[in-house]
Formats: structure tokens, C-alpha cells, sequence
């Protein structure tokens, strides 16, 4: 997932559009579609970071390290995977995003150790 797409994700998960998320943050009209092909400053980043309650590195994808046999391929079917499972809740309740976290950390670990036993099934 882009910086983008990770803004996009949750500017929508607040019920927001992204042109909102702008004007709440005193933005000029499409800076934050614009970083689709740029990277933003320090300050952006830690603007939309504090907007949102997240990490930096959670905006820039680093919350957790792939292994290093993993390949861009790798990369991108964990995000895939990540994204197309339904909304995290627990009885009903949704989870606060710190929870949500953990449990896309958790669950990135389980798809690289998945990951990497069929890769070693496939070797034999």
C-alpha cells in the first residue's frame, strides 16, 4: 500500500474524503493526490500523522520489516492479503487503530512464516 492509499484508507475509515482531510488541514486543493508521484516534507508527514493518530513509519509502510528474501512480489500479495480481509472488529466493537496495528503486525507475521514454508515446500 502507498503513502496515499494508506491517507486514502483512513481519511475513509473517519468518514472522510480526501479533499476533506485537505481543507481540515489547511491544504491547497489535490497536495495530498499529488503524493501519488511526490514525497511529502518532514512537516507534511508529521502533520498527517498526528491528523490521523498514526506513526510515521505506519504512513510510510515501515511499521514492520519484511524478511529479506522477500521480494517486491512478496511485498505486494501482503498487501493485497491485508486489504481484502473484512473490517477488524471484537464482539461487534471495532478495534481503536493502536489495536488494528498489532494486528496487521501480527498478521504480517504469520503471512511471511506462511510464506516462507511453502516457498521451502516448493524447493523440495
Amino acid at each position: 500500500m502507498t503513502l496515499f492509499e494508506r491517507i486514502k484508507f483512513l481519511a475513509n475509515k473517519q468518514g472522510k474524503s480526501v479533499n476533506d482531510v485537505e481543507s481540515d488541514l489547511n491544504y491547497s486543493k489535490n497536495t495530498l493526490y499529488r503524493l501519488k508521484r511526490t514525497n511529502p516534507s518532514a512537516k507534511k508527514l508529521e502533520e498527517l500523522a498526528d491528523y490521523f493518530g498514526v506513526s510515521t513509519d505506519y504512513l510510510l509502510g515501515r511499521e514492520t520489516k519484511s524478511p529479506d528474501w522477500a521480494t517486491e512480489s512478496d511485498r505486494i500479495d501482503l498487501d493485497k492479503w491485508l486489504s481484502s480481509n473484512v473490517p477488524m472488529g471484537f464482539q461487534g466493537m471495532d478495534m481503536d487503530d493502536d489495536t488494528k496495528i498489532k494486528v496487521r503486525a501480527f498478521l504480517e507475521g504469520v503471512f511471511w512464516e506462511d510464506k516462507q514454508k511453502h516457498q521451502n515446500d516448493n524447493n523440495k
